[in-house]
């Protein structure tokens, strides 16, 4: 699977869910919780989702991620684990996302087989036009908005830095930190062609409704363009 450009066969486009243990097994919940969690997410028609975990030992990373791609697999949606490229290798996922301490796009391009997803954190112009230049897929730009999930976030820039990189490059582009129902359709005007959600999806029981909901904003969201 390729991201390709901004066009509609991308898989980097709308709604990308970012399943993190950290905020779905908040309350110290069971382990089934994660997988209940991402099939509400995929029943409610999301089709791109990130496995994000800064706690998890190798072994169970990559228990999960299997898990995590065999139901992403089943429901037509690409699967992508954060950071961990060997992980995402050994997982059959369709892709890793890399920040910028992990392992350079260029060297984990040269292990990944074709047709594999690499992304970048990026968090100006200037990251992100190196980004697409050493074959990034997409780049994620942010902090766009103020978040709790990730603890050494920049400081947020708003929507200016989702403009800002959308007019950088040419490859998909997705705002993260931060994003909920309420501001999600500022990122699109500012040129997102993907957000990335953790909280405001899996902070909570109704996550199928939640899916839908951000569908539905994205899809009003892109025809107002």
């Amino acid at each position: 699977m390729s991201a390709g450009g901004k066009g509609t066969a991308s898989p980097i486009r709308g709604l990308y869910a970012v399943l993190d243990p950290s905020v779905v097994l908040a309350g110290c919940k069971p382990e089934g919780t994660l997988d209940a969690a991402l099939d509400a997410a995929l029943g409610g028609g999301c089709r791109l989702v990130q496995y994000r975990d800064k706690a998890a030992p190798a072994r169970l990373l990559l228990a999960r991620a299997r898990r995590f791609a065999g139901a992403c697999r089943e429901a037509g949606a690409a699967f992508v684990v954060n950071d961990r490229l060997d992980v995402a290798l050994l997982a059959g996922a369709d892709g890793c996302h890399l920040g910028q301490d992990d392992l350079p796009i260029p060297a984990a391009r040269r292990i990944s087989p074709p047709g594999f997803l690499l992304g970048a954190s990026t968090h100006g112009a200037q990251e992100a036009r190196r980004a697409e230049a050493e074959g990034a897929d997409y780049v994620a730009c942010g902090a766009v908005f103020p978040t709790g999930t990730k603890g050494d976030a920049v400081a947020p820039r708003g929507t200016a830095l989702v403009s800002e990189v959308a007019g950088a490059v040419s490859v998909p582009v997705v705002a993260i930190a931060g994003i909920t129902r309420a501001n999600v359709s500022r990122v699109l005007r500012a040129g997102a062609d993907a957000f990335a959600v953790i909280s405001d999806l899996f902070a909570g029981n109704d996550v199928r409704e939640r899916t839908r909901e951000f569908l539905s904003l994205w899809e009003t969201g892109t025809r107002a363009r």
